[in-house]
């Protein structure tokens, strides 16, 4: 299992452009991999439930991984967060 902690900095938190550039990185992987958000943990292959978490300008997320690509998924999608999902 391959963790890292991220910080939301796009000023519009997660909504629905980066939950679909979410899914859509994703899937491109093997792994499971799970988007944490205090004490619930959901499927980030699931729009529906990335939208759902709710998660907002400066929350703190984790990202787990687990599978045969799991560092490189986790590394794909923190990069999405890093880069603001290309809205700033």
């Amino acid at each position: 299992m391959t963790e890292r902690k991220i910080v939301i900095k796009n000023r519009a938190g997660i909504h629905a452009r980066p939950a679909a550039l979410i899914v859509q990185t994703a899937n491109q992987f093997d792994s499971q991999i799970y988007l944490e958000k205090d004490d619930d943990r959901i499927n980030s292959k699931s729009i529906m439930g990335i939208i759902t978490l709710g998660a907002a300008y400066n929350t703190t997320l984790s990202i787990l991984a687990d599978g045969p690509d799991e560092a490189e998924a986790v590394k794909a999608i923190a990069t999405l967060f890093e880069n603001k999902f290309e809205e700033d």
